[in-house]
């Protein structure tokens, strides 16, 4: 196993636990050693997200769009830090898109709904 892979297992399963600021110390670890791994970039920026270092989310969520511009968990996050930033018509963008990709997530249908 790599590194940079237990690093993001252990981070992981830190943030699942809500331990997100230690999460954020591995998963930033394992970005470094692996800075093309959008895997990393979504837990790392929910984990930024639930610290509520919002810029950062937005940073590492928008690199996990340009690394997999199909991941849903990414446009949802980053529709989420654009509603922080009050710029609802692009949040709104990201949420339908994130929506539209996933439509049987509850989550994301009940955080379109709040903004359409």
């Amino acid at each position: 196993m790599s590194s940079a892979y237990y690093l993001f297992k252990e981070g992981k399963k830190l943030s699942e636990s809500g331990k997100f600021l230690k999460a954020i110390m591995l998963l930033e670890k394992a970005k470094n050693s692996e800075p093309e791994k959008g895997s990393i970039r979504e837990v790392l920026a929910s984990a930024y997200y639930n610290c509520g270092f919002y810029r950062s989310a937005k940073k590492n969520f928008i690199r996990a769009l340009e690394i997999d511009a199909a991941n849903d968990f990414a446009h949802y996050g980053l529709g989420l830090c654009l509603v922080k930033e009050k710029k609802l018509t692009k949040a709104v963008g990201h949420l339908k898109i994130a929506f539209f990709m996933k439509p049987n997530s509850k989550k994301y249908k009940e955080i379109l709904g709040r903004f359409t």
